[in-house]
């Protein structure tokens, strides 16, 4: 899903854009259904379309995802140095890894960047990735899922929000992810990612992020998608050893936050 960039600040606070009227419907299937995106002509659209296109608190949503409990609001260090290294120059192509946001598009194409969304765990569940692993048990199909997803270009992304994906992806997919992103991030490209602390319980939740202000993330519960890991600094160094550098914050709710350079 690759979203334009748009001057916004000429328009209503609560408007945005999305395809003309007749063509709404067709494009919205085609970007859920992981068909891949279409040529976007952008006009206004009433406010608050995304909310009900997307979900909103105690709302049915894409997938049929429920969305409920009450959105956290979190100050955050490590997406205040990230916005404030991607608002130095216009026209950067930014890659979100998460749940779809519309108050990431909007934040981010008000920057004046070109947005790619990729719901990377909603796309891992697709129950026909499942194959016998030859030990009486099941994996996923790591090859065919990179075969049909995230088939980006080589240093193509300026930034990439990764969000706490690696603890909530099957176990397979996290190395495998990381390198492809690394393939697809330009030289002295930036990552914003986050990983739990070993504080952080197997009920931890899963969080759709949105982008609430340069230092401010609105965390709001979706799919009951489970901790599937919590890795140490060792390993996280570890995934992330073919990139140029590192930096750690310490973050709230159990959570650490990270900063990686291409």
């Amino acid at each position: 899903m690759l979203v334009p960039a748009r001057a916004h600040r000429a328009m209503r606070p609560q408007a945005f854009y999305l395809a003309p009227a007749l063509h709404v419907l067709h494009h919205l299937e085609t970007l859920i259904d992981g068909r891949g995106p279409l040529p976007i002509q952008w006009c206004p659209v009433a406010p608050g379309i995304f909310s009900r296109l997307f979900g909103g608190s105690g709302r049915r949503g894409v997938d049929g995802e429920v969305v409920s409990g009450q959105k956290i609001s979190r100050r955050s260090t490590g997406f205040n140095e990230f916005i404030r290294a991607i608002s130095r120059e216009e026209g950067l192509k930014i890659l979100d890894l998460g749940s779809t946001s519309p108050a990431n598009i909007t934040f981010m194409t008000g920057l004046g960047h070109r947005f790619h969304q990729e719901d990377v765990l909603r796309l891992s569940s697709d129950k026909s990735l499942i194959i016998p692993n030859g030990d009486n048990g099941t994996t996923i199909d790591v090859q065919r899922f990179l075969r049909e997803n995230l088939n980006f270009g080589r240093e193509e992304f300026d930034a990439v929000m990764f969000w706490d994906l690696a603890d909530f992806l099957p176990e397979p997919l996290v190395k495998p992810l990381i390198e492809r992103i690394h393939v697809a991030m330009k030289p002295g490209g930036i990552m914003l990612a986050f990983f739990h602390t070993k504080d952080a319980g197997p009920e931890a939740p899963f969080y759709r992020y949105n982008i609430a202000a340069k230092d401010t993330l609105e965390l709001q519960p979706i799919r009951a998608f489970r901790l599937q890991r919590v890795f140490n600094n060792r390993h996280v160094e570890n995934l992330f050893r073919d990139y140029s550098s590192i930096k750690f914050f310490l973050g709230r709710d159990n959570i650490r936050e990270m900063l990686v350079i291409r």
